[in-house]
């Protein structure tokens, strides 16, 4: 009995069981209501089955194959009328509130709000049959659902003969036997059958056709692939990897187009026998098997570096080619073993027996395979994705080394259907690693179409390995056992959607609003793109109220574009304004910086007290401001560094705008000249090196001032108004480089700091100078100075009139 858990065959019936469900679902849009009363037979039949549980797994698969059919039905007639019954809502809404208790309303409005609600009523009543139906559809085909689950994991953990007791070998050589000479008895009747033999005559021109063709490609369709790739190549420079693959594709397909040819020869002659035929139909499958995983490690572990999709050593990769093409061979064996046994109708224990040998084979190649896997390391340490990969492969490495142990185990002990596991795990991994092999594709294809040769580092290569992954995960799921009604309910219940407040919404809808909000946000963005480039810069406003217009136009459009698409889809919101205002208060509180700084971006905007291009000064942060947004400003500073300001400190916080409205501004260059010079000739010379500089305007003309005597200097201040502030350090630089020269010119003193130290009451160090020193304090003695009494002076002495003073 060929385990129930591998079912390979049926990824063409999910494929096709998705497209029947899909088409029936838009094909019920707009048919007539169901019938109730068959579906009431239906279910109650389906209840006793469920209720019983005795009927087959087949059996059970049909009925709820049926019951799915059913819940597509009264899914689609819950949808029935609603553009009915939106619009005499519209109309009781129109009427206004019905009156509260002891109020009465005109008679007319009364009878005209009895009649809507009394069509109301007769509307939704089918809809709330429809509900029920489908409610009671749900939960049979989840009761069907949960039996064959049970049946399936019974089967997984059933304990059966074991293949090492001999008796089993000589009962299972013994049915072996019995289906061979079967398979042969057919056959020996069908030579024996004059007619048959008469009607295979008829046909042995198309037989010798099929034949020959299928020679002719087994042995010259490698040239003729290896030719067309020639060609390929010589014709584009780039996009080796993708021609290639065609090559190595192409290598697979002909061949088992020939063998197909002759197989299929052999079974139009109607001399093979039903059981033989069914075997030979078996064998394009399992050719098929060997050459895609022959292919499959040819392509991972490719000779060629740059076309190897695993990166290992050479010694490692000739290895691994090896393995997998052996494990592939096991593979096809062991399934056709299983075929074998279906179609001679043979024993558990005799499958048992027949599997273990090929089963213990394929855990010593994938332990093997295993030990490859885990050497893995990625193309660069610093290629984060190579890296990721490798860590992948390498512990699939780990688990396939687990898998390949643990499966000849449980044969040997009697799990049959459990050791099968050993099958989908090589062909998960044959998948995973098709799904590698397709992304380099499409790497591939990008750099062949664009001739980059980084094309492949780009966004959409990411993109479509996403999406790979995600088209991989149903054939995953049918590999470890997942039945196809299990993929098709996932659909259904995602056809199905979910409700939101009085609304169901499903995928169509949710298709239909991101539809009509992508095409209102391009719209809103072709009209911020007509108003920056084409109609704004001919208008009389600046930069910032253009910017500010642009801004406002962009978050109106996609606030409308929201509410255009929420509308279009039917959703009700109207319940949800309680959670909404809840919600609301306490995103309040948690993102009131967030707010301000929008709300004070608005105001920016708005009132345009900053400017892109200003040269301001906020926060102890100086530079020139690169562009405002609604949260906060980017302020380029002269180290050409970028700060982000929020925008509250701009609204909350002082701001020094220095180029605001115009960019004329003021220098200030302050000048120290040394004491007993003459303090006109100082203002002459310093107004005519502020006169003389270019960038000094005369009117107001510049203006030099003597500021004090300052400790050191006799302290001037030149103040000039500049055409462009932008330039004042410049100003400031020119200005001291001329002032240096001129006060050289004309001999005058630009003072440095200058201090004199008196040590007040010296006899004290005398008295503390150790022997040997006792002349030092004397040399540091002041001459005597007249003086009158001092009252601070005089006083006794303390410790502290010891210490030096410095004055």
């Amino acid at each position: 009995m060929s385990p129930g858990l591998f079912r390979l065959a049926t990824i063409p019936a999910f494929l096709v069981a998705l497209w029947l469900m899909t088409g029936a679902a838009l094909a019920q849009t707009g048919s007539e209501p169901p019938d109730y009363e068959e579906w009431q037979r239906t279910a109650e039949r389906a209840e006793q089955v469920v209720e019983r549980a005795a009927a087959s797994t087949e059996a059970l698969e049909a009925l709820r194959t049926q019951l799915a059919g059913w819940r597509e039905q009264l899914l689609a007639a819950q949808s029935r009328n609603a553009s009915r019954i939106e619009t005499l809502q519209s109309q009781l809404e129109a009427l206004g509130p019905p009156p509260e208790a002891g109020e009465t309303e005109p008679a007319d409005i009364a009878q005209r709000r009895a009649e809507l609600e009394e069509q109301l009523e007769d509307l939704r009543a089918p809809i709330r049959n429809a509900e029920a139906a489908f409610t009671r559809a749900q939960g049979l085909i989840s009761e069907i659902d949960a039996i064959i689950r049970a049946r399936q994991v019974d089967a997984l953990l059933s304990l059966g003969a074991t293949p090492l007791n001999p008796v089993n070998w000589i009962r299972g050589l013994e049915e072996v036997g019995q289906a061979a000479r079967a398979m042969e008895q057919e056959v020996s009747t069908a030579f024996a059958t004059p007619s048959r033999v008469a009607e295979a005559r008829n046909k042995l021109p198309a037989i010798f056709l099929l034949v020959v063709g299928g020679f002719v490609l087994l042995l010259r369709g490698h040239r003729w692939v290896d030719r067309a790739g020639t060609q390929m190549r010589a014709h584009t420079r780039r996009g080796t990897g993708v021609w290639s693959l065609l090559i190595s594709i192409g290598h697979i397909l002909l061949p088992l187009a020939g063998l197909s040819a002759i197989i299929f020869a052999a079974a139009y002659s109607g001399l093979a026998g039903s059981r033989l035929s069914r075997m030979l139909a078996f064998l394009p499958l399992a050719f098929a098997l060997l050459l895609g995983y022959r292919w499959l490690g040819q392509r991972l572990y490719s000779e060629v570096d740059a076309e190897a999709v695993i990166p290992l050593a050479e010694g490692p990769r000739r290895e691994a080619r090896y393995y997998s093409t052996l494990l592939a061979l096991l593979l096809v064996i062991q399934i056709t073993i299983g075929a074998f046994v279906g179609l001679g109708d043979l024993s558990q224990a005799t499958e048992a027996v027949l599997q273990f040998p090929v089963t213990v084979l394929m855990g010593l190649v994938l332990f093997r395979m295993g030990v490859i896997l885990g050497r893995c390391r990625g193309v660069s340490d610093d290629d984060d994705e190579s890296a990721f990969v490798a860590r992948a492969i390498r512990l699939l490495g780990r688990a396939s080394m687990v898998v390949g142990a643990l499966m000849p185990l449980l044969a040997a002990v009697g799990y049959l259907n459990a050791s099968m596991l050993i099958r989908p795990w090589v062909v998960s991994l044959a998948i995973l690693g098709l799904l590698l092999i397709l992304q380099r594709l499409v790497r591939d294809l990008e750099q062949l179409i664009t001739g980059r040769e980084t094309a492949g580092e780009g966004l959409i290569p990411v993109l479509m390995g996403m999406v790979l992954t995600i088209a991989a995960l149903p054939f995953l799921a049918l590999v470890w056992g997942a039945r196809v009604a299990d993929l098709t309910e996932l659909w259904a219940r995602f056809r199905e959607g979910f409700v939101l407040g009085e609304t169901r919404v499903s995928p169509t809808d949710f298709l239909v609003f991101v539809v009509i909000f992508m095409l209102g946000y391009l719209a809103t963005r072709a009209l911020q793109g007509g108003l920056r480039n084409s109609l704004l810069p001919r208008t009389a406003l600046d930069k910032g109220a253009q910017t500010a217009l642009v801004s406002g136009t962009g978050y109106v459009g996609i606030f409308l574009a929201a509410l255009i698409a929420i509308s279009a889809t039917g959703i009700d919101l109207s319940s949800l304004a309680i959670v909404a205002g809840a919600l609301s208060v306490g995103i309040g509180f948690g993102l009131q910086n967030i707010v301000q700084n929008f709300v004070s971006g608005i105001i920016l905007l708005i009132e345009r007290p900053v400017s892109e291009g200003d040269w301001i000064e906020v926060g102890g942060q100086m530079g020139i401001v690169r562009k405002i947004s609604v949260r906060s400003t980017r302020i380029e500073t002269f180290d050409r560094t970028d700060v982000i300001v929020p925008n509250g400190d701009f609204v909350s916080g002082v701001v020094t705008n220095w180029t605001r409205g115009n960019t004329i501004g003021r220098v200030i260059v302050p000048v120290g000249v040394a004491y007993g010079t003459d303090t006109r000739k100082v203002e002459r010379i310093l107004r005519e090196v502020a006169e003389d500089h270019p960038m000094v305007v005369m009117q107001p003309p510049p203006s030099v001032f003597f500021m004090g005597f300052g400790a050191d200097s006799l302290d001037f201040q030149i103040r000039a108004i500049l055409r462009d502030v932008n330039w004042v350090l410049n100003v400031q630089s020119d200005m001291n480089h001329a002032i240096a020269k001129r006060f050289a010119e004309e001999g005058i003193e630009i003072p440095f700091a200058q201090r004199d130290v008196w040590l007040r009451n010296p006899e004290t160090l005398a008295r503390e100078t150790a022997p040997g020193t006792a002349d030092a304090p004397a040399a540091l003695e002041p001459a005597p100075v007249p003086r009158a009494p001092d009252p601070f002076l005089d006083r006794p002495e303390t410790d502290s009139d010891s210490d030096a003073d410095m004055r």
